[in-house]
């Protein structure tokens, strides 16, 4: 059961059906995210500290959510209740990632001394949005936060993603021993370790292997979420309709948010801008992955893959 409805106040503006970008790590939802954070009326903000520490804690231990109820709805709900707070000062602990999808140039380009200013007039903002690291593994949590919110999911072929995770030391670090908590917490949903066959070759696994049971991971809860989320409160996207078909998946996203996304926007963040490099192009595994990782990561998350129409041996 959903939580009562709670009425967050940001900026003198009433938090009405927020919407949260999910997805598994590379799956292409910071560039959705780029389109809606350009788009008028939203404030979207990206890997806040506040909200990492939050979801983080809640996704590697997730027993932490379960124990504290209704708690961790509200602690959630401050962490978002101070994100979105815009001013220069708020708007300092940006990382230089959310800063980049607003279009401002980065810290070092900037004049010395220069002050950080809002990439959005509190007057302007009508909708809030956040498109943090890996909030598919509190998205139980964020409902409950927020009964009315909207979630926009994007999908990609899971050889794409272990092609650009295995490139990703941030991703990578997830995996020392130091970070890895599989003694402590079992299952693991944040690395995708669900039964005891997977445990047991954890220690050994190769790191395709591990960043395939994580791609594997993230998509289980998605189609979880999709079975219990009403259809007004969950889109899903695919990255390889993103970059084929940016403006049918702006019109499908305008028409789920009831709010104006920029066709413009997502041609330019999808096609031509800087933001999409050549190694996010469709099927970049077939250049990066060799044939030995491709059958691991096949082996693993084959069923997902063609659940999900990316057939083995096939490009997405």
């Amino acid at each position: 059961m959903r939580s009562t409805p709670h009425i967050l106040v940001v900026n003198g503006t009433k938090v009405r059906r927020p919407v949260f970008i999910l997805g598994s790590p590379h799956s292409g939802a910071d560039l959705l995210a780029r389109a809606v954070k350009r788009s008028k009326g939203f404030h979207l903000t990206m890997g806040r500290p506040g909200v990492l520490r939050v979801t983080y804690a809640f996704a590697r231990r997730p027993s932490i959510a379960a124990d504290r109820g209704r708690g961790a709805a509200r602690v959630l709900r401050d962490a978002f209740a101070e994100a979105w707070q815009i001013s220069g000062r708020a708007c300092a602990q940006c990382p230089a990632e959310c800063r980049d999808a607003a279009g401002f140039p980065p810290s070092a380009a900037r004049a010395p001394g220069a002050a950080d200013e809002p990439c959005v007039e509190p007057r302007d903002v009508h909708r809030f949005a956040d498109a943090s690291p890996d909030l598919i593994y509190s998205a139980d949590v964020l409902l409950d936060a927020f009964p009315d919110a909207q979630l926009l999911q994007v999908i990609r072929d899971g050889r794409d993603v272990v092609a650009d995770m295995l490139a990703d030391e941030r991703c990578m670090a997830w995996f020392k021993p130091g970070l890895a908590n599989l003694d402590e917490v079992f299952p693991n949903p944040f690395l995708g370790v669900e039964d005891v066959a997977d445990r047991v070759r954890w220690s050994r696994a190769a790191p395709a292997v591990k960043c395939a049971l994580r791609w594997r991971g993230s998509v289980r809860l998605s189609a979880r979420l999709r079975a219990q989320t009403p259809e007004e409160q969950l889109l899903t996207v695919r990255f390889e309709d993103l970059v084929s078909k940016p403006r049918k998946v702006a019109e499908a996203v305008s028409q789920y948010l009831d709010a104006p996304i920029s066709t413009g926007a997502f041609d330019t963040l999808v096609r031509r801008g800087a933001p999409f490099p050549d190694d996010r192009r469709v099927g970049i595994w077939r250049e990066r992955l060799t044939p030995r990782q491709v059958t691991q990561v096949e082996r693993v998350a084959g069923v997902e893959l063609g659940r999900l129409g990316y057939a083995p041996g096939r490009a997405g």
